[in-house]
């Protein structure tokens, strides 16, 4: 079959259509060009190259050539894939949740020549299904009602362009924000946790690592035990179940149930990303080895699987391997007896809780761990060292088997934003677990998108087949910022902090309103946009202005400019009123307003890297997220000017400045943790 102009292009999602009988056209001036004049309406279809139900359409619609006969007849038919166009897919995604109530991908949106929605969905089948109408008799209605009723078209248009303007205009700057903030928000986040399963809410579940986070501040704020239960309980239960990759590590993208037994196995870099921040935190509360083993898990999957050998961290593995979903990580039981031994079969199959009759589809069975393994040493009967010597086997085992397997496809194309989560998690993976391998993949991909990734007018969005490309988002410039200061104080090498501040710098050029305070999420540049808006809510992903407040408070207090500070501060106002309003939808900004509550402790070690290391460990031992760590290690300390005035005599030392008070110098290990300790509001 001849390929269609997605041929031409890098997105993995995109060429994944090059073939289909459809004429699709990517997102850009000749499409929308065409549209206006050919009076044409548009057909958009928005999804992700690891999308389970993208797959599914394409098989079933845009492979029919009946069905793409109707596409083609009737519509201008452009491809959009969301992970390169993120603002394309929130304004849109904007106005299918205003029609339906609901989202997700694969979106369809039927738009007007001037790209306005005027009607749209999510799935749709070939034919009259899942109560659902076929494509078919969607296509063919729609266009009949555009044909036919411009009037009616341009009205609905319209309507739900009000609804998108309203949506990026929800924002207005509010009063200051207080702690009477932080405890509203608890309790209503606090209101949808499943006590059974973990987790918030029911059926499907999502890995809310954000929530996560506010609630483990939350819990050293005011020592409610019951937000660190919740947190341990998500957890731990996310870790052992089906969701959680048992053999290879790093989590799948959400549940299906609530028992988080059965994932939709799509891997994506910024789940793995944002989670390992949560499990390395809550073994900083604990001291529970279990959540720094899972860390580690996510960030050796990550390095094996994820790295690029030249730095940089590849975007997303898909749901499906050979046609069908989870195939790939489920086993049959005489699959596991093959490969270790019936009678060490049986045991590895009781604590994985393989079945006779499977978990999962056509017989099959997900890994996962429903009780303690010396329960299910005295159940089967054996000891518990030799049950964990079966397990570790029997693992590794089965990883080797398993990768001999059909794997599901990768996009290889690199995302700035995702890159920077994972940035700050191996850096602080190394802060708290001291492995030098976390540490150097973080430097490498700092360098390769410091280094590859930027053009004269800025940060590029995308890095594919040895081009970058599309200008940066503003939670790309948030995202790398953090992400590079997070590496600085892992290191103390102040390249980073010199990075972190150019790339800080850019994403107030580009993304500050002057007038109202807050970060545009598009730069002015992006003209084919319908509108501009601030990227309000977490989702998958942290919204971007809530990582920026958290971005410029730091930044703040390194560089000791009030001009960082108050832009931290505005943009917290600014969202105060909707932090209030919908707290499981604003827990980044919530974590950031934690951080701006408690004025950050501004560490300063002195000395040699010797002298300084004790210091080092000591303080991440400990859980004090809101803080700033600067080192006087050498010539380099001059450029910092939190290191400002602090005395370079000999010997380890410490000082801890907060809210323009300094300590006197703290000679031991020991006296700065007593001295952070005594300081938690």
């Amino acid at each position: 079959m001849p390929e269609n102009r997605l041929a031409l292009e890098s997105s993995p999602y995109l060429r994944q259509h090059a073939q289909n009988p459809v004429e699709w056209y990517p997102w850009g001036d000749e499409a929308l060009g065409k549209a206006r004049t050919q009076e044409k309406a548009v057909l958009l279809s928005i999804g992700y190259s690891a999308c389970h139900w993208c797959h599914v359409m394409e098989r079933e619609s845009f492979e029919n050539e009946a069905i793409a006969a109707i596409m083609n007849e009737h519509f201008i038919n452009i491809k959009v894939d969301r992970e390169e166009r993120p603002d394309v897919d929130e304004v849109y995604m904007t106005a299918v949740q205003a029609m339906t109530g609901s989202g997700g991908w694969p979106m369809t949106v039927f738009l007007t020549p001037d790209l306005k929605p005027f009607y749209g969905g999510t799935y749709f089948p070939p034919e009259d299904r899942y109560g659902r109408p076929g494509f078919p008799k969607i296509l063919r209605a729609v266009a009949e009602y555009f044909k036919e009723n411009r009037q009616g078209v341009d009205e609905k248009a319209g309507e739900l362009m009000c609804a998108i303007e309203d949506s990026a205009k929800i924002l207005q700057p509010g009063t200051d924000v207080g702690e009477d903030l932080l405890d509203t928000a608890y309790a209503q986040i606090a209101k949808s946790y499943d006590g059974d399963y973990g987790g918030f809410g029911s059926a499907p579940k999502f890995p809310a690592s954000m929530s996560l986070a506010f609630l483990l501040r939350y819990y050293r704020r005011r020592g409610q035990g019951h937000a660190l239960a919740m947190v341990e309980n998500t957890l731990r239960r996310m870790a052992r179940g089906g969701m959680y990759d048992q053999l290879g590590g790093g989590f799948h993208r959400y549940s299906v149930d609530e028992r988080w037994l059965v994932p939709h196995f799509e891997k994506m870099l910024y789940d793995n990303g944002l989670l390992c921040w949560v499990y390395l935190e809550t073994f900083q509360v604990t001291g529970d080895a279990f959540y720094a083993d899972i860390a580690r898990d996510i960030l050796d999957y990550s390095l094996r699987e994820m790295m690029r050998s030249e730095g940089g961290f590849y975007s997303t593995q898909d749901a499906d391997s050979e046609g069908e979903e989870g195939l790939f990580f489920s086993w049959l039981p005489e699959e596991v007896e093959a490969l270790v031994g019936e009678e060490d079969a049986a045991h590895l199959m009781r604590y994985y809780g393989i079945v006779p009759q499977g978990n999962f589809e056509h017989g099959r069975s997900l890994l996962h761990v429903q009780e303690d393994i010396g329960f299910v040493a005295r159940q089967g009967q054996i000891g518990e060292a030799d049950l964990r010597r079966i397990i570790q086997e029997g693992r590794e085992k089965l990883l080797a088997a398993r990768q001999l397997r059909v794997a599901p496809a990768r996009d290889d194309k690199i995302v700035v934003a995702w890159n920077g989560f994972m940035i700050s998690a191996m850096a602080r993976a190394y802060q708290v677990l001291g492995d030098e391998r976390y540490l150097h993949a973080a430097e490498k991909a700092a360098d390769f998108i410091c280094g590859e990734m930027r053009d004269r007018s800025g940060l590029l969005h995308t890095y594919k087949d040895g081009v970058a490309r599309i200008a940066a988002f503003q939670d790309d410039y948030a995202a790398l910022s953090n992400g590079l200061l997070d590496l600085y104080e892992a290191k103390f090498d102040t390249l980073r902090l010199h990075q972190a501040v150019e790339i800080g710098e850019g994403m107030v050029a580009r993304f500050w309103d002057d007038e109202d305070g807050g970060f545009f999420y598009a730069g002015e540049h992006a003209k084919d946009l319908i509108v501009r808006s601030k990227n309000p809510f977490d989702n998958a992903t942290p919204a971007g202005n809530s990582l920026a407040a958290l971005v410029s408070l730091r930044l703040g207090a390194m560089l000791n400019s009030p001009a960082w500070r108050e832009r931290g501060r505005e943009t917290l106002m600014l969202f105060a009123p909707l932090m209030r309003r919908a707290p499981a939808g604003s827990a980044q900004m919530l974590c950031a307003l934690d951080y701006y509550m408690e004025k950050p402790h501004e560490v300063a070690l002195m000395g040699t890297r010797e002298q300084v290391a004790p210091f080092y460990a000591e303080l991440h031992a400990m859980y004090c997220p809101n803080k700033v760590v600067a080192a006087g290690v050498g010539e380099d300390a001059k450029q910092v000017p939190m290191l400002a005035d602090k005395d370079r005599e000999s010997g380890g030392r410490a000082y801890v400045c907060r809210d323009f008070v300094c300590s006197a110098p703290l000679q031991t290990p020991a006296t700065l943790a007593s001295h952070l300790q005594s300081q938690i509001v």
